[in-house]
């Protein structure tokens, strides 16, 4: 089944078409939003939400963009939107651990896990730097940088997927990578890990 038949299968509700865009592009979506939220779990629950929103808004697909970059650009949104949320609970959740003693779970859980060996913590250490200092780019270069870095996107089809010019795909990673070497020298300096 070609791409515009897979389109027009999608938008008939046909089971069979569903189900070969879910086969094919799964791994995608889920590259997609774990280069975003880092973290398999909601990755792969962002993944589903992709999918039934493709399947819900399916006859309003005009096909100016292939499916992966409409597939792209929903993935991109839903884990953006998905960060922003997580970081308005954790807001909250802050300010109620502040005013009536709560306490985190999470940190207590990964305080325990002292049975990896060093280099294996190590490691994982400089992975979450990485990740944190990539969740501390301006949204518009995490996106491109993340497109670019994890999903190995050319620049085109960055611009197509953000509805950008080539040349602001361009800026963006350039400035992406500027900052986050700036961020990792100031903590490598500070000795972070």
């Amino acid at each position: 089944m070609d791409e515009s038949e897979l389109i027009k299968g999608i938008q008939q509700v046909d089971r069979k078409a569903f189900q070969q865009l879910v086969e094919t592009y799964q791994r995608m979506v889920v590259n997609t939003c774990f280069g975003i939220v880092h973290n398999t779990a909601d990755a792969e629950d962002l993944a589903q939400d992709v999918f039934l929103e493709i399947f819900r808004t399916a006859e309003s697909f005009r096909g100016d963009s292939k499916i992966s970059t409409w597939l792209y650009r929903i993935a991109t949104n839903r884990s953006i939107n998905f960060v922003r949320n997580k970081k308005r609970k954790g807001f909250f959740q802050s300010l109620e651990e502040t005013f009536f003693g709560g306490k985190n779970l999470n940190s207590e859980i990964s305080e325990n896990r002292g049975d990896q060996p060093d280099q294996n913590i190590t490691d994982q250490q400089r992975s979450d730097m990485l990740h944190q200092a990539i969740d501390k780019l301006p949204e518009k270069q995490r996106i491109a940088f993340t497109l670019n870095k994890y999903e190995e996107l050319p620049y085109q089809q960055i611009a197509e997927i953000m509805e950008i010019s080539l040349a602001s795909v361009e800026s963006l990673i350039h400035r992406a990578k500027k900052n986050l070497q700036e961020q990792l020298l100031d903590c490598y300096k500070k000795k972070c890990v």
